[in-house]
């Protein structure tokens, strides 16, 4: 089995990132490096240890090298006060390329074909999420709100875009957008307003690829669709009755003239089966009044076949054209937005990476920029997945994420390791998966 270079690609471009951050110290003591303090945060996040850079600290001591040092390149590791205070003044936003840089890795690879959905189409799904609150800590990137109480409620929250895949377990998590007060602006930060940004931003890089974004209800009004089409995106948004109220009388009067199209198709579950009834027209406006954009509807229901119950609903707006060929493919496409909550947001707060955990508020943007590299850890993980021979064995082995990163942190707090095939060729041949050579 052939070692990867892909761990010590991604760190290198880390490595790069990091060394370009903005030095703010105006004082003689400059002991640590701004790329050692962002590179020790991100092995915590690596790692899911809160306690990694203290164990690296002992066996720093007692055999004159870590793991921190060999994996990722440390040099010297600051205190954790020491890490906040350095990484306090740094903007999220600096580290974006990263993630570009690792959506490039999966391209040339030819990996993110394997994430193409209905019409070659790569699935985005959009959803905020909250990451932070508390009553008594906030910084000027907080949003804030009044209690019932009278008291204030200061939050952090942010817009995780991700790529996904009806039936793909793993995620791409792009770069995220953060909810925070803007400059020169009275009102508070919202979501509708985050993602402007973030379509803004992104819309020319993603443009020589077919992209369709995936949101829920809230997204599906008149000036997102229209920047959508303006960055070149597709788009399949949840439509709801209730914040649609001209969209659904348009539908209902086009049923009543018999011109909503359905179609049924029986499914089997693994233990009942299921009827999944489809209706969709075409060309039915998004709004009130002339310049209202003409979109396409659909809905599916699903009931149980032995009783009648319904199990499921929903319905969404898009431009593909729906024909009786693709309205299946397309809903499937549609309710892969699920995975922004299951696979994404679920995982990130449940399963070992404390998304929700204060790593470190700060005056500035600690809190940000934390979750920022938590998410590249995120990805870093997902990337070796699908780029890694040794790690994809490995994981196809320790399917459940708590026994392998519970191996992981356990090596890495009583063993040295050269570099990372090093530890992946341990862990293969300490698991009998591959021979001892």
């Amino acid at each position: 089995m052939k070692a990867s270079k892909i761990f010590d690609e991604l760190v290198e471009e880390l490595q790069h990132c990091f060394e370009q951050l903005p030095d703010y110290r105006t004082g003689a003591n400059t002991q640590y490096e701004i790329r050692d303090a962002a590179l020790s945060a991100f092995g915590i996040f690596f790692t899911q240890s809160r306690s990694f850079l203290a164990y690296q600290r002992l066996m720093e001591e007692r055999k004159g090298k870590s793991n921190v040092s060999s994996l990722f390149g440390v040099e010297r590791i600051p205190s954790d006060n020491q890490i906040r205070n350095l990484l306090d003044p740094q903007a999220p936003e600096l580290l974006y390329g990263v993630f570009a840089k690792g959506l490039q890795a999966l391209e040339a690879s030819g990996q993110l074909e394997a994430f193409s959905s209905y019409g070659g189409q790569v699935l985005i799904s959009c959803d905020g999420t909250g990451t932070l609150s508390s009553q008594k800590i906030h910084c000027p990137n907080c949003s804030q709100r009044e209690l019932p109480s009278g008291e204030r409620l200061y939050t952090h929250n942010a817009i995780l875009p991700v790529i996904v895949k009806a039936g793909e377990s793993r995620v791409l998590v792009l770069e995220p957008e953060f909810i925070t007060p803007q400059d020169g602006y009275e009102k508070q930060d919202c979501e509708r307003a985050a993602l402007k940004r973030w379509v803004k931003r992104n819309g020319e890089r993603l443009a020589r690829h077919k992209y369709t974004l995936l949101g829920d209800d809230l997204y599906a009004c008149q000036p997102i669709c229209e920047l959508f089409l303006e960055a070149g995106f597709h788009f399949i948004l949840v439509c709801k009755p209730e914040s649609h109220v001209a969209l659904y009388e348009q539908v209902d009067f086009l049923e009543k003239n018999g011109e909503v199209e359905q179609l049924s198709r029986r499914h089997w579950n693994g233990r009942y089966a299921e009827s999944h009834h489809y209706r969709w027209v075409n060309g039915v406006p998004l709004r009130r009044g002339a310049e209202a954009l003409q979109v396409n509807w659909c809905e599916i229901t699903i009931t149980r076949e032995d009783n009648g119950k319904r199990l499921y609903t929903n319905s969404f707006i898009t431009l593909h054209q729906l024909r009786p060929e693709n309205v299946v493919p397309i809903v499937r496409d549609g309710r892969a937005r699920w995975k922004s909550e299951n696979e994404t947001n679920n995982v990130l707060k449940t399963k070992g990476y404390h998304l929700e955990h204060n790593f470190g508020h700060g005056a500035q943007f600690l809190a940000n920029f934390m979750l920022t590299l938590n998410l590249l850890a995120f990805l870093f993980h997902t990337l070796l997945e699908l780029l890694d021979e040794q790690y994809r064995l490995l994981r196809q082995h320790l399917v459940a994420r708590r026994d392998f990163f519970n191996d992981l942190r356990a090596l890495l707090r009583y063993m040295l390791f050269d570099n990372w095939n090093h530890l992946m060729r341990f862990m293969l041949v300490g698991l009998e998966l591959i021979p001892d050579t």
